[in-house]
């Protein structure tokens, strides 16, 4: 599985993940803030399956190999 998540598309997902997290734990927003799971998860994981389908990647040249 290569590397297909970045630079700032990757601190974007992690922040807008925990941001969702944290809305639904306080019960700000409803259930769908849970769903902020998945862009937290492939911030960390640095891999999208849709990016993968579509054949888009947002990593640099040296960051492809990183698994």
């Amino acid at each position: 599985m290569k590397s297909n998540v970045g630079g700032i598309d990757r601190i974007i997902r992690i922040a807008a993940g925990l941001i969702l997290i944290g809305l639904a734990a306080t019960n700000t927003v409803g259930w769908w803030g849970w769903l902020g799971v998945i862009p937290l998860a492939t911030g960390l994981l640095r891999w999208c399956p849709p990016y993968a389908l579509l054949g888009f990647n947002t990593c640099s040249m040296k960051d492809k190999n990183i698994s």
